[in-house]
């Protein structure tokens, strides 16, 4: 199944974003917005400079987001965001429940500011 450039690069900003939203969720905290959309902003040219072929890859191999996912959410500066709170629940052991795929979100906050 092929989407249309617009409706792929849609969809993948759609599944970071509800990532993103669960991450928070699972963590009991309130994302920091502004950073989100600079996340989904980041995401976007990303995927805008990328070749069809690549495109095409995420969106049947869905394993191939999660680079991409960790480097939007990097980039953005969303672990400079509640980063005090995330790394005491990760030093507690508070986020091992989290779906595996999150560790993209966790491993930036487990390395010393």
């Amino acid at each position: 199944m092929s989407l249309q450039p617009d409706n792929l690069a849609l969809s993948l900003r759609e599944d970071f974003r509800y990532h993103l939203e669960q991450f928070y969720a699972f963590l009991h905290l309130a994302p920091p917005y502004n950073s989100v959309e600079k996340a989904i902003r980041y995401l976007s040219t990303t995927l805008q400079q990328q070749s069809q072929e690549e495109r095409e890859q995420l969106a049947t191999h869905h394993h191939l987001r999660w680079p991409l996912f960790e480097q939007a959410f990097i980039e953005s500066g969303l672990p400079k965001k509640h980063h005090g709170i995330i790394r005491g629940l990760i030093q507690a052991h508070k986020c091992d429940h989290l779906p595996k795929e999150y560790t993209v979100f966790t491993q930036p906050f487990r390395v010393n500011p």
